[in-house]
């Protein structure tokens, strides 16, 4: 278990602790909990003051807080040991990393391992996994059980590809990024050119020869596919984070920092810029550019470039089922007009 002085190294990976000298360091946590549910031996946080009053009855021996709030949490409880920081949210985030069990390395006797490919140090290899010819797996990288590993792919040091994730062949993915189960990165992208005959249209295949190039850092959650471009690549830039769920189409590029929430579809070949949130199901079009710190609200439907950075909604907030209905009927007569 880490200790008090681990996790605020932690911590101070982005922000220091403010009062980091009146701290014993060699204090031992179990884990991490709410306020409502922690114990002594476990640490705690408080980002928001509507949880101010849930000090009242904690039993954490530790509470990251926001250093905003350190009046009125000590009034409140002044016996509870608080580890100050700017913001504590963050400093939650950094303390949970010290609680996720690590993988046996090694590679499992049931696994598929093509007898060309690079295996670094310290990798584990799960149960029933294949890792096909030329492939790369570089030091500390995990392949869950079940997990496909094609041809020629490159997956940098410390990356994880969880539980029957599948990579296809000549994809390039960065350092400390992790892959969930299900995911399906460089399938064949939906390429296709009409052919007319006589009994209508058919449809002749565009073979798919581009990548899917992954940065260091990025998060793909589970049931995600990311298609492989038709000629050039599909791009996914360093610290982007993708929900579940989301289908991200030939030749698109996401730009870094961005983030991308669950059942969200991106058609082929555009182009969305840094430091993006884009909120659950919205689609957008193919063929746009998409600014830098762009915000599109959930269920919105992109159709043109959006050129400068601000928030963009389009979708219909719920409201009571009769009150919705003659607002469709006003949109709809507005555009008889």
């Amino acid at each position: 278990m880490p200790s008090l002085h681990e996790m605020m190294t932690a911590i101070e990976k982005y922000q220091s602790v403010l009062n980091k000298d009146d701290i014993d360091g060699s204090i031992k946590i179990t884990g991490v909990a709410n306020l409502s549910a922690a114990t002594k031996h476990q640490v705690a946080f408080l980002a928001k003051a509507k949880y101010l009053d849930e000090l009242n009855q904690t039993n954490a021996g530790v509470v990251l807080l926001s250093e905003q709030f350190i009046n009125e949490a000590r009034m409140i409880n002044p016996k509870c040991l608080y580890v100050l920081v700017k913001d504590a949210y963050l400093a939650y985030a950094c303390v949970s990393t010290l609680f996720v069990s690590s993988c046996v390395t090694g590679i499992h006797h049931t696994a598929i391992v093509a007898d060309s490919a690079v295996i670094g140090n310290q990798v584990s290899i799960g149960a029933n996994a294949v890792i096909g010819e030329k492939v790369v797996l570089a030091d500390g990288v995990v392949v869950g059980a079940g997990a496909i590993i094609g041809e020629r792919t490159q997956i940098g040091a410390g990356s994880q590809i969880d539980a029957a994730a599948v990579i296809h062949h000549d994809c390039i993915i960065g350092e400390q990024t992790r892959i969930h189960s299900h995911a399906n990165i460089g399938s064949e992208g939906f390429g296709f050119a009409p052919v007319a005959t006589q009994d209508g249209r058919q449809w002749q295949r565009i073979a798919q020869l581009g990548r899917v190039i992954i940065g260091n850092h990025v998060r793909i959650g589970s049931h995600t596919c990311i298609d492989r471009g038709a000629v050039d690549d599909t791009v996914i830039s360093d610290d982007v984070i993708i929900d579940n769920l989301v289908q991200i189409a030939h030749n698109v590029h996401i730009g870094r920092g961005t983030a991308i929430a669950a059942n969200c579809g991106i058609a082929g070949s555009t182009k969305i810029g840094k430091n993006c949130l884009i909120g659950g199901a919205v689609g957008i079009s193919g063929h746009l550019t998409i600014a830098d710190d762009v915000t599109i609200t959930s269920m919105s439907m992109v159709i043109a470039n959006i050129q400068k950075s601000g928030s963009y909604s389009s979708g219909t907030a719920a409201m009571p089922s009769l009150k919705w209905r003659r607002a469709a009927a006003r949109f709809r007569q507005m555009g008889e007009k």
